[in-house]
């Protein structure tokens, strides 16, 4: 009697592999892309908070993402923030993005209700970004 395995071993071994890896790399892939909007979701919420403590303590609107730096441990990448010269009746719209495009919007909202798909200055496309609103009360 021989050893090994017969040619019809090894393929019954292949598909089997074959059909778990069919099952597992989509949830692999969702799990990554739940993971990355999470992320996305937690940036926005920071930058979020990093805005207004910076209206409220500088009084004054931040002209960029580099305005942030004393309110934040770090700026994350790829995101991007367009604030109005001035405030319009007491009120400005803050608006900030993440440009990074590997995550949708609506993957976003699911980790985070207030994130919505938000258009930057100077791009034609949305992306998952938020709109916070401050008020001057000086």
């Amino acid at each position: 009697m021989r050893k090994g395995f017969t040619l019809v071993e090894l393929l019954i071994v292949l598909a089997v592999i074959a059909a778990l890896m069919a099952v597992a790399t989509p949830m692999a892939l969702s799990a990554v892309r739940t993971a990355k909007a999470s992320q996305v979701a937690q940036n926005l919420n920071a930058l979020k908070s990093a805005v207004e403590q910076y209206v409220y303590s500088e009084k004054e609107l931040p002209k960029s993402e580099a305005s942030l730096t004393n309110y934040m441990s770090k700026i994350p990448d790829k995101y991007r923030l367009n604030a109005p010269d001035d405030f319009t009746n007491g009120v400005a719209t803050v608006i900030i993005g993440y440009t990074g495009g590997d995550i949708l919007p609506e993957d976003v909202n699911k980790q985070y209700s207030e994130a919505t798909q938000v258009t930057l200055p100077g791009s034609t496309t949305g992306c998952p970004g938020i709109s916070v609103q401050v008020r001057k009360w000086w």
